[in-house]
């Protein structure tokens, strides 16, 4: 009889996963995916085994922390793609990307590939790509981007954005800024 019942948390165990997850996302934005389980657990305030009994490995952990920022990222592609103008689209995708990579070090990593086999990080990241493949072809067909521009490009901006360091969020957000001002400008057809 048991197994037809709905399977929520009690107010307890629903408290330790938000801990958790809360955890997961500021250390994850600070430092990157390198961060120990065992320190985010400490973090939360919760022992190893709560955490891993709500999720089993870090991918899965992962996974469920980005979820917002997943989100987030689709959305500033299909916003580009569905501008009229598809260099401002172009260069819209770049600022934004790099800005919400800028916030959070641990997202870049788990997009870039640190768990390629996760489902919504694979299907999310597919999408992205080939969405942005599109609005580059389109930005080329208009005239505006570089011929030789290829997408292997844009991650290489990616990763460099990944690079920038500073001493608060605000600050490595302008500094992300002025980079893919630069990259934009590199990236622009010569007249």
């Amino acid at each position: 009889m048991t197994d037809h019942l709905p399977h929520t948390l009690r107010s307890d165990a629903q408290d330790n996963r938000e801990r958790i997850l809360d955890a997961a996302r500021a250390l994850f934005a600070a430092r990157g995916l390198d961060v120990p389980m065992r320190e985010i657990a400490r973090h939360a305030g919760v022992g190893p085994a709560t955490l891993y009994r709500r999720f089993p490995t870090k991918q899965t952990l992962a996974t469920e922390a980005f979820a917002d920022e997943l989100l987030a990222c689709r959305a500033i592609v299909d916003e580009g793609l569905a501008d009229p103008d598809p260099w401002r689209g172009f260069c819209h995708v770049i600022d934004r990307t790099c800005a919400l990579h800028a916030r959070n070090r641990g997202f870049t990593d788990a997009f870039m590939s640190a768990f390629p086999g996760a489902l919504d990080f694979t299907a999310s990241r597919a999408h992205t790509l080939k969405s942005t493949a599109e609005l580059a072809r389109r930005a080329k067909a208009d005239g505006r981007l570089r011929a030789d521009f290829v997408l292997d490009d844009l991650i290489l901006v990616i990763m460099a954005n990944r690079g920038l360091h500073t001493t608060s969020t605000p600050a490595g957000v302008a500094a992300s800024r002025r980079f893919a001002a630069l990259a934009i400008r590199a990236f622009q057809a010569p007249p």
